[in-house]
């Protein structure tokens, strides 16, 4: 129940009615068979809308549940890692971090320490920059290296636009260029250059 004296009040088709009495926009609000409902109840006197309640309640609750879809779609994975990791793991497991940041998530790089690697915590932060390193073109970190316990981490974050692949005259994404066709292209381009050098003195004698 609405107890302010006096409210500023909006029809059901958005129309700003100004400030009146409570009680005169709750008869406005029952000619139209429909409700007075606060939407600003912190402003100067509070803002009211004349609508149906419950309409206007099940679009709240459904902008709760698109909201609470937008937050779950981007999860949280974790990426585990020993201090004496050798290099091919440690490339094994940037490539997942890699694809988990492609796809959207955050990702949580963990260093372990057992017994008393943890007396070497510069180990731990090292390797976490040095994973952070391979995954510059996939995400950034959110969160510097943190020791927690017998572990040390950091956070990454999927980069907010990836590169977009150059497009051809056409508008279509060209192909992958394959080592052969960039040795075809410059052996084209030096036959192109010594051609023009031999044509110049013929040219200069004419």
């Amino acid at each position: 129940m609405i107890r302010i004296r006096e409210v500023r009040v909006i029809d059901d088709a958005g129309e700003q009615l100004g400030v009146m009495p409570t009680n005169r926009a709750l008869a406005l609000a029952l000619e139209k068979g429909l409700d007075l409902v606060e939407v600003a109840p912190t402003a100067v006197p509070p803002v009211c809308r004349i609508l149906d309640y419950g309409q206007y309640k099940y679009e709240l609750q459904k902008r709760e549940r698109e909201q609470k879809k937008k937050q779950k779609s981007q999860t949280f994975k974790e990426v585990r890692l020993g201090v004496k990791v050798d290099v091919h793991d440690l490339q094994t497991k940037a490539r997942r971090a890699a694809e988990f940041l492609d796809h959207g998530d955050r990702v949580k790089v963990t260093v372990r320490f057992r017994g008393r690697e943890i007396s070497h915590a510069n180990l731990g932060r090292d390797l976490l920059m040095r994973t952070a390193e391979l995954l510059t073109e996939h995400g950034t970190i959110e969160r510097q290296p943190l020791l927690e316990g017998r572990s040390m981490f950091i956070v990454m974050a999927p980069l907010e636009k990836r590169a977009e692949k150059k497009t051809d005259a056409d508008g279509d994404a060209p192909a992958e260029e394959t080592i052969g066709d960039a040795v075809a292209a410059r052996g084209v381009a030096a036959k192109a250059a010594t051609t023009t050098a031999a044509e110049a003195p013929a040219q200069q004698g004419t």
